[in-house]
């Protein structure tokens, strides 16, 4: 295959695991027939992409560009694209391309490629061979089967992490059938956790907020929680025992997931979207004693992250963010280490001209 023509834009880099990301040029490639080049307006910052930057998965190559939560304009389609044009507001998440033939991505399951997504940053594209880099740049190319439309009457800015907090708290609901008349635990208020409350309380649960921050009490409430449990109070834990159908886990720090399993009715489910750094023990009788299920969950695929999008079009459901400019993101990652974001950082692309 020939490599297509590749063109410079400005971006924000890491060289090392312990290098501040710092200003640089990096290639794309100009768009061929299938593709759509996008000016980015806003990316979303992603635990993950702290993760990434510092080598803590062990497998980012470098010079690294992480940001996988993008929303920007069309500015140029290839010769065989139909499905968007020239000043189309669009989004790209966490992958940009799959083999496309396996049994999980003809069903619409991409994330789970049989032969591994590429992923919008440490990924390797097909078409230049050299890894993926993502959305902290001002543009970027994307096949169009890989790139979402998004819903007009929301706030671009708020919408950007919806691409990835977003579809990783509504995919689980969504599978797990959440609705009303179920009682659902949200377990930390966070990037994801925030969104996970604001998606229970539309499928019309009963939402309950785990947090160990008193002082995020009111904070749930508001996003929509029905009730909030401080789980560090054993009594506040014990009353609720037994009592839920569905807990949704987006903790990434080490914590009980006993505690948690102990909660469940029978055959409830606890799920993780959250990814502690090291493995957290699972006692069997928690599970045994009724039935109850463990599992977890990756994103989305393309056709439920479009659902997700019209939903949260539907019902103006956006993330709440903090606004940064990008020369700021060295300083949000350690605020980020911190919790001290409200609830996403969001960085204004703008600010790399």
């Amino acid at each position: 295959m020939t490599k297509p023509i590749c063109y410079s834009t400005k971006a924000f880099s890491t060289a090392s695991a312990t290098s501040p990301l710092g200003a640089t040029n990096i290639e794309r490639r100009n768009p061929t027939a299938s593709d759509v080049q996008i000016k980015i307006l806003y990316c979303g910052v992603c635990h993950s992409d702290l993760h990434f930057a510092r080598n803590e998965w062990g497998f980012t190559q470098y010079p690294a560009v992480p940001g996988h939560e993008i929303v920007g304009r069309v500015t140029a389609v290839g010769s065989g694209v139909t499905k968007f044009k020239v000043g189309d507001t669009v989004g790209v998440g966490c992958l940009v391309d799959s083999c496309r033939t396996c049994p999980n991505c003809r069903a619409g399951f991409e994330q789970f490629c049989d032969s591994g997504m590429v992923g919008t940053y440490g990924g390797m594209d097909k078409h230049l061979g050299t890894p993926t880099l993502g959305g902290y740049s001002q543009s970027i190319v994307v096949t169009e089967d890989f790139v979402l439309r998004m819903p007009a009457n929301l706030d671009p800015a708020a919408a950007a992490p919806l691409l990835c907090a977003g579809i990783t708290t509504y995919s689980p609901l969504r599978h797990w059938k959440v609705g009303p008349g179920q009682k659902v635990g949200i377990v930390g208020l966070g990037g994801l956790g925030h969104m996970g409350v604001k998606f229970a309380k539309a499928f019309g649960a009963h939402v309950v907020l785990f947090t160990t921050s008193p002082g995020k009490i009111a904070d749930g409430k508001r996003l929509g929680a029905h009730e909030v449990v401080v789980s560090t109070d054993e009594a506040q834990m014990q009353a609720q025992a037994g009592s839920f159908d569905f807990i949704l886990d987006a903790v990434s720090a080490s914590h009980d997931l006993n505690a948690y399993l102990n909660l469940l009715k029978r055959d409830g489910n606890l799920v993780l979207v959250g990814a502690p750094e090291k493995p957290l023990p699972v006692a069997a009788f928690p599970l045994l004693m009724r039935r109850r299920s463990l599992s977890g969950s990756l994103i989305g695929g393309l056709p439920e992250t479009q659902e997700m999008l019209d939903f949260c079009g539907t019902h103006n459901i956006t993330s709440d963010i903090e606004m940064i400019r990008m020369d700021q993101i060295n300083g949000a990652y350690e605020r980020m280490l911190k919790s001290d974001v409200k609830y996403r950082f969001v960085i204004d692309m703008a600010s790399l001209a």
